[in-house]
């Protein structure tokens, strides 16, 4: 009748062992890897794991506007006995950014993936611009490359092979012109304006969803330095 949980030397009794023999026996958890278990101990013990529930759906975001987690868990049907497989982690957390808060406004614009393309792109951007006298005076970004997907380097089209320079570690230049410049913030969504020093900000390449990465800010100025296959443009 004795069924002990873990390593317990007091869990004796008096019967016949599995080789056979008859004399002191054991009925803790831990017989069976010592070896000392009473013949009938798999049979009154039997070992049982842990039972766990499906998860549960994700939660959203722990807090709107900022690079955070969200949560799925479930929970213990059945816990373990005689020896039985541990339960699992019960909690589950995956990075998560909302763009929103919870009362619908637009988070800060330093969230905002930033969609750029190739500087080369902003000469017949500003002559439209200058046509229709609507040109306000614009500003550069620069970033350091942290993170870039392999899709970047698989760009075989012709509108996409600016992609292909993009390297990590490297610094590059955003420039920031009509008609991507919000005329209200006076800022291009995904600039990193406001954010943290060091923090990692998002981007994607406009014409291949599969070329985005990270970078993080240096710093703005009123123009960009950096060679032309380093230099972009926010959209």
């Amino acid at each position: 009748g004795l069924c002990c949980p873990g390593r317990d030397p007091a869990c004796l009794s008096l019967g016949w062992r599995p080789d056979g023999s008859h004399g002191p026996c054991y009925c803790d958890a831990e017989c069976a890897r010592t070896l000392d278990c009473c013949h009938d101990h798999a049979e009154t013990c039997p070992v049982v794991p842990c039972v766990v529930s499906q998860w549960s759906v994700w939660s959203g975001c722990a807090e709107p506007c900022k690079t955070t987690y969200r949560v799925r868990r479930r929970h213990v049907i059945q816990e373990p006995r005689n020896g039985g497989e541990a339960c699992p982690p019960l909690e589950e957390r995956a990075g998560c950014v909302e763009y929103w808060t919870r009362q619908g406004a637009e988070c800060k614009q330093s969230l905002v993936p930033a969609l750029i393309t190739t500087g080369g792109f902003g000469k017949a951007r500003k002559k439209r611009a200058a046509a229709d006298g609507s040109e306000r005076a614009g500003y550069c970004v620069e970033f350091q490359l942290m993170a870039i997907t392999p899709g970047c380097l698989h760009s075989h089209h012709s509108y996409t092979r600016w992609m292909q320079y993009l390297r990590e570690g490297h610094t590059v230049c955003v420039e920031c012109q009509h008609p991507a410049l919000d005329a209200t913030s006076l800022h291009c969504y995904g600039d990193g304006s406001g954010s943290k020093k060091n923090q990692l900000l998002h981007w994607q390449a406009v014409g291949n969803p599969q070329c985005k990465g990270t970078w993080k800010r240096i710093r703005q100025l009123d123009t960009c330095s950096c060679p032309s296959v380093h230099s972009f443009l926010f959209i």
